[in-house]
């Protein structure tokens, strides 16, 4: 039987981007969300505080540089 070579590359290629379909991970979905006993943090023994404009727990600065909101307790 005689089959072209541009046939051959449809044919692979198709080939390929099956398999890659089938066997690509699915993408993580949103389940629930993560408590902080999921993740090892204890909330409750660091309160969320700020500095200034700086958001703090456990002597750690959080936030990213973002201001903190007026309502957050300072320190």
């Amino acid at each position: 039987m005689y089959t072209s070579i541009g046939s051959r590359r449809r044919t692979g290629a198709a080939l390929a981007l099956f398999l890659l379909a089938v066997i690509a991970p699915a993408p993580a979905g949103a389940g629930e969300p993560a408590t902080p006993e999921d993740t090892g943090i204890n909330i409750g023994y660091c309160p969320l505080t700020r500095i200034g404009t700086q958001l703090v727990r456990c002597d750690n600065l959080t936030g990213a540089d973002v201001p903190a909101p007026y309502w957050i307790p300072e320190q």
